[in-house]
């Protein structure tokens, strides 16, 4: 299993803390630090489309019109915190957010 996520989000420590405690060993990637590369980027937009950006985030608020009407991509390599939190990528199949869907899914 491997985890995009940031270490100072706090829907991403618990998704990790449950997941530990249900015996998932997650390979986590700190998505400021690590970074994404970006054939992992083209995979999450084409599993997620736009909702891929965190269209609530500071960072998002933070960029001009101009800067929002870039390709995601570029957006998302260029600013890495504007990912939705967490990806979690496990037995070949991807999961974006934290949301009831996904808990339901990797815990049961």
């Amino acid at each position: 299993m491997r985890f995009f996520g940031l270490k100072t989000c706090d829907t991403c420590r618990k998704a990790e803390k449950a997941l530990r405690a249900a015996g998932y060993k997650a390979s986590v990637i700190d998505v400021r630090v690590d970074g994404v590369s970006g054939e992992d980027l083209k995979r999450f937009l084409d599993a997620f489309g736009s909702d891929l950006l965190n269209r609530r985030s500071t960072t998002w608020r933070g960029l001009s019109e101009e800067d929002r009407a870039k390709d995601p991509l570029v957006l998302l390599r260029e600013h890495p915190t504007l990912m939705k939190r967490p990806v979690i990528e496990s037995d070949g199949k991807l999961y974006l957010g934290w949301g009831g869907d996904v808990r339901s899914a990797l815990l049961g």
